[in-house]
């Protein structure tokens, strides 16, 4: 029998989704790599998948979200550090 979703699968769904719901936008042109919302998305998607994988100790998963969300970090704080530019006229 399927065992009812616990709180690591909760978290990590949730992770997970945002993860894929950043990819799905930018391929279909509704979401720009260099925009702060797809590098937030992967921050906090990559988050919450490695807190999950922490949760049910699966290491090698807790390295490659954690990586990722190391990166996305640093892609969140270069996006934000880009002078803004006016909107042509």
């Amino acid at each position: 029998m399927i065992e009812p979703f616990q709180y690591a699968d909760w978290v990590g769904a949730a992770g997970v989704f945002l993860l894929l719901l950043a990819f799905t936008l930018n391929l279909f042109d509704m979401l720009d790599l260099s925009s702060l919302g797809y590098s937030l998305a992967n921050f906090v998607g990559a988050s919450l998948a490695t807190y999950a994988s922490w949760l049910i100790a699966y290491m090698p998963f807790v390295v490659l979200e954690g990586v990722w969300a190391c990166v996305s970090l640093i892609a969140v704080f270069r996006v934000m550090r880009q002078p803004k530019t006016a909107p042509s006229p």
